[in-house]
């Protein structure tokens, strides 16, 4: 004999319920014989009498209304199939069935709306699998977790460095983009997800339990919720081995209708798609990443190059000295800098310098002094008025934790040398008088805007050699961790001391790589040679 049964969907879940007396009583009211959820389900909202064989529904006075088939009605026969909603859209859904199925068999809408979620997560899935911009891949989210729940409403919170969520996308029914000026939410529900790690189903957000809690909502006429987290889970092969799993956001969906947003069918499907959503946005961050940094490498190519083309040429000549420099950055561009000048007089102006720092800061400070000591060049002032004029502009920009220590030299066809030291590695002089070191000058230029700056003064003879260097070339480490120092440095230029300056610079440059023997350089290796010829060369 057929048994008449409804099947129940509302915001506790999706349940067969057989009728076996009569009157059945439907409503909020524990006292009833179906308790429904739902915003729009009255307190006694409904019942079904049977009579004469027939079971008629009825609406019990109810606030928002009983419909039958999408029609209101106050009394109406029941036949097998008839859709039965109490309230317009926020309240519960029934289907009277009169058949023989076995008890807990789904009814055929039931099943269909099973398999519409299915093909929607399914194609969502497929979807996610070939997105690479991030914004595209929390687009394809968002229009999948729509299409399973029939929500109105969704969007997406990822977790920023601080672990804090920070907003990204939000979207609507028909698919389109929701805008600041048409869209607004509560934080507490996607916070709460996010520090617990569990989805949360709120079936109605008018109960007095968070109807104060989330006012910001409810004034938008939003009634159900569902916030699913993003959990990241990176499986590894070894067991001992630990894997990158963490919380990388939450997905966000809401309604002013049930529709099926609160089924349980619906939160497994949501939580699926948001497990393999969480693969597909990490993976759409590793692409940005990986183009993020190939266009960083492109750019400090760039950078090295124009660097590389701001120093002077390698060897330089003004008739009675000779010159060469080389410089090699531990990174592609370094804090290094020389340079030469033509001095009023038919003086040979030089320096070398080091910037605090690497990378393109460093880089960028060694472009500004090289320019600096450029504009200077022509201005007949002395090495120590120079740097000291340097300095006083460097403090007045203010550029913080960046100083320079360097070397200035002006050097005439007498042989007469006049610098000025700031802080920098005192070079050393080479030739018949023996080892001298240019340790005149002050401290390094950039810190302190009062600072003093001496001018020193050396007598070179012909064949004499400065050599100038940074601490690159000095503190140069091996394997073993010991430093090339001054003292191998000294002897280097000691038994270089007869040769081009060219030659001289790469017997240093090449003495420097034969101690390290290819350990990782820490530092900018910069050498600069000066060879003094005599006033009749």
């Amino acid at each position: 004999m057929a048994v008449p049964r409804l099947h129940v969907n509302d915001p506790r879940g999706e349940r067969e319920v057989t009728l076996d007396h009569f009157p059945f009583t439907m409503g909020r009211r524990e006292t009833n014989d179906l308790r429904l959820s739902g915003g729009e389900v009255s307190r006694e909202h409904a019942e079904i009498v049977s009579a004469d064989g027939h079971f008629i529904l009825r609406d019990r006075d109810s606030r928002y209304g009983t419909f039958v088939n999408g029609e209101a009605i106050k009394e109406c026969q029941l036949r097998s199939g008839d859709r039965i909603a109490l309230g317009r859209g926020g309240g519960a859904d029934l289907e009277f069935c009169m058949d023989d199925r076995p008890a807990g068999t789904r009814s055929t809408t039931a099943a269909r709306d099973d398999l519409r979620q299915i093909a929607a997560l399914l194609q969502g899935v497929r979807a996610l699998g070939s997105g690479r911009v991030l914004q595209d891949v929390l687009a394809l989210v968002l229009d999948s977790a729509l299409d399973i729940s029939g929500a109105e409403r969704a969007f997406i919170m990822l977790s920023t460095a601080d672990n804090e969520l920070e907003f990204k996308l939000a979207r609507g029914r028909n698919k389109q983009t929701l805008t600041d000026a048409t869209f607004a939410t509560s934080r507490k529900i996607p916070e709460e997800v996010f520090r617990t790690g569990t989805t949360k189903v709120v079936t109605d957000l008018f109960d007095d339990d968070f109807a104060g809690v989330h006012m910001g909502t409810v004034a938008l006429g939003i009634r159900h919720v569902v916030c699913v987290p993003l959990n990241f889970v990176h499986y590894v092969e070894a067991a001992e081995a630990k894997g990158d799993d963490r919380r990388i956001g939450v997905l966000y969906l809401d309604s002013r209708e049930t529709g099926t947003l609160l089924s349980e069918s619906t939160r497994t499907g949501l939580e699926t798609l948001a497990a393999e959503a969480s693969v597909a946005i990490e993976n759409a961050r590793l692409y940005r990443e990986k183009l993020e940094k190939a266009r960083m490498e492109q750019e400090m190519r760039i950078a090295a190059e124009i660097q590389q083309a701001l120093l002077p040429k390698p060897r330089a000549s003004l008739g009675f000295v000779e010159a060469s420099a080389a410089s090699v950055p531990c990174r592609s561009i370094g804090g290094d800098f020389f340079d030469y000048f033509d001095e009023p007089g038919a003086s040979f102006g030089f320096t070398l310098g080091d910037v605090a720092g690497k990378g393109p800061p460093a880089a960028l400070m060694s472009a500004l002094m090289q320019g600096m000591f450029a504009a200077h060049a022509s201005l007949r002032q002395d090495p120590a008025e120079a740097v000291t004029v340097i300095n006083k502009a460097l403090c007045r920009r203010g550029i913080e934790s960046r100083f320079v220590t360097l070397l200035f030299g002006i050097v005439d066809t007498a042989g007469q040398l006049a610098y000025c030291n700031a802080g920098h590695n005192p070079p050393f002089v080479v030739g018949k008088s023996g080892v001298r070191r240019l340790d005149v000058g002050g401290p390094v230029v950039g810190l302190l805007d009062m600072a003093p700056y001496s001018l020193g003064r050396a007598t070179l003879d012909p064949g004499d050699v400065v050599v100038l260097y940074s601490d690159g070339v000095s503190e140069a480490f091996n394997a073993a961790g010991e430093d090339f120092g001054d003292a191998r440095l000294l002897e280097v230029a000691q038994s270089a001391a007869g040769v081009a300056a060219h030659a001289h610079v790469e017997r240093i440059i090449a003495a420097v790589r034969a101690f390290t023997k290819g350990a990782p350089q820490s530092d900018d290796i910069t050498v600069m040679v000066i060879r003094y010829l005599g006033a009749s060369a």
